[in-house]
């Protein structure tokens, strides 16, 4: 069974989320996925003991998630970087990361979306609906641009992202 990027998509949703209940349908309405894809994503993190069942519920594994995130999702989710487009802002050009970082004359990184404004250099986000998902959710949106610095930042921002990834994953 091969891990998917949808399902650290998913997975970061239930930590967004926290202690929350929720349903399939709920996830896939606002992932932008549908609830098969979400019952699928599911089903695989809980086989890599990415997410654990709790009595009738299913909560990911902050500590589990957390050491694939830092140590291996640069590894399976390398990002494509492309030309000039409109979007989403990523990295350091988006809290968290922003504020601890210096301002760059680069173009911003930004996940490509047609109702994005703004300009920068495209860089492909972790699944097809990481731009609407954003959208819908601060908190699922500041943990997938630390996923972001992790799987495509320079060595600072990474490790800024590290730290901050810590900070929000301990309980």
């Amino acid at each position: 069974m091969l891990l998917k990027p949808q399902d650290i998509l998913v997975m970061l949703k239930l930590i967004s989320i926290k202690e929350a209940q929720w349903t399939y349908n709920q996830l896939a309405v606002k992932l932008g996925m549908s609830p098969s894809e979400v019952h699928a994503a599911v089903k695989r993190a809980l086989r890599v003991h990415l997410a654990i069942a709790i009595g009738d519920g299913i909560q990911a594994n902050r500590s589990a998630l957390e050491e694939f995130i830092i140590h291996g999702i640069k590894y399976v989710f390398v990002p494509e970087r492309g030309e000039m487009t409109r979007g989403i802002p990523t990295i350091y050009a988006v809290d968290p990361l922003k504020a601890l970082l210096a301002g760059t004359d680069e173009p911003q990184p930004v996940w490509p979306d047609p109702m994005g404004e703004t300009r920068g250099s495209s860089f492909s986000p972790l699944y097809k609906s990481v731009p609407k998902a954003a959208r819908n959710d601060n908190a699922l949106y500041e943990l997938l641009v630390l996923v972001d610095a992790i799987r495509g930042g320079r060595a600072r921002e990474r490790e800024l992202a590290i730290k901050e990834i810590k900070r929000r994953f301990g309980k």
